[in-house]
């Protein structure tokens, strides 16, 4: 059986994706940082590195869920 929770992983970049990288901002950070929730995202990112299972992340993911709502009510 399975070990429950997180257990996907970041494959990696190839030299191409890696100058990318370091000539500026992953484009998914930069798309939720113009939502204004780009903080909530890097704690839930954070708690599941620690942790490698979302049911330990519930705040987390309850907060950063409550973020972007507040965005689609603003638009």
């Amino acid at each position: 059986m399975a070990k429950p929770g997180h257990s996907w992983s970041r494959p990696r970049a190839g030299k191409e994706e890696e100058e990318e990288e370091e000539e500026g901002e992953d484009p998914l950070d930069a798309r939720i940082a113009r939502t204004g929730c780009l903080e909530q995202h890097r704690e839930l990112q954070e708690c599941m590195e620690r942790h490698r299972d979302w049911r330990e992340c519930q705040a987390q993911l309850r907060a950063f869920g409550a973020c972007m709502a507040r965005r689609e009510h603003r638009e």
